[in-house]
């Protein structure tokens, strides 16, 4: 069984500044780390290979720097990995980013199951998992909370909003899966160690089915930002020292009515 999961890198803080003219995030210099929704489809993938034999492979759609990610995946226990990067792709909005992704896994090879987070925590439009799969023409499920082989193809239980709705899909197919489904493994030192020297494959647009340029990035991207900001703070504070800290907190809250 070949699953393909896939994974991106994130900033580890929402303190992130916009590149005002493009709407893009500027990640250059800012901590990065692994969107943690992916884990749970990461750790989905693995408890798959181990039932019932495989490859896990994964991919990341980002700069060179991704490829800490990658690794990450590896330490858990990933088979392969791939980071897509090339400038053309940047800026990519849900339906250039989604494209790009099904064009990158094709240039991989063929998959029975591809396993996404249900969302980022840099985005959180839970489309491209979906939207991977429209673009590929294969069947898929979102919200997952339990996925299991059925023969040749998957049962999946969908979270929806008021119902849990049990679906079978056929061999290819796309799931999203829940942050429920498991408890991510952590990274083993043992395996940190073995896989220490083991490549990350690299590629571009050139590697694509598809390599026309306007079909990806910001050129590829039919939503336009036309505007945005970080978010205003209006917090105030105030440092009290002394022994008439109590009393004046006791006043405060009586002006603001809280008693």
């Amino acid at each position: 069984m070949d699953i393909f999961v896939c994974i991106k890198q994130v900033p580890s803080t929402n303190k992130v500044q916009v590149d005002e003219k493009t709407g893009v995030l500027i990640r250059d210099g800012v901590a990065s780390k692994m969107n943690p929704y992916d884990l749970f489809a990461l750790e989905t993938a693995l408890r798959l290979r181990e039932e019932h034999g495989g490859r896990v492979v994964v991919g990341t759609m980002g700069p060179p720097q991704a490829q800490a990610v990658v690794r990450e995946a590896y330490w858990m226990g990933a088979d392969e990995g791939y980071v897509f990067s090339d400038r053309r792709l940047g800026g990519a909005d849900v339906l250039a980013t989604s494209y790009t992704l099904s064009q990158a896994i094709r240039s991989v090879g063929d998959f029975d199951l591809i396993l996404c987070g249900k969302q980022t925590t840099d985005g959180d439009t839970a489309q491209v998992g979906p939207a991977i799969a429209e673009h590929m023409g294969i069947p898929h499920a979102a919200w997952a909370s339990k996925v299991s082989v059925d023969g040749a193809g998957v049962r999946v239980e969908q979270q929806l909003q008021d119902v849990v709705e049990t679906a079978w899909l056929p061999f290819p197919c796309l799931v999203t899966v829940e942050q429920d489904i498991y408890t991510p493994r952590l990274p083993s030192l043992l395996k940190r160690r073995a896989v220490k020297d083991k490549p990350v494959d690299m590629r571009g647009l050139d590697a694509f089915l598809d390599t026309d340029p306007s079909h990806y990035g910001l050129t590829g991207s039919p939503t336009q930002v036309e505007r945005i900001f970080p978010p205003q703070s209006d917090v105030e504070h105030e440092t009290w020292e002394g022994d008439g800290s109590a009393g004046r907190l006791h006043e405060l809250l009586k002006k603001w009515k809280f008693v």
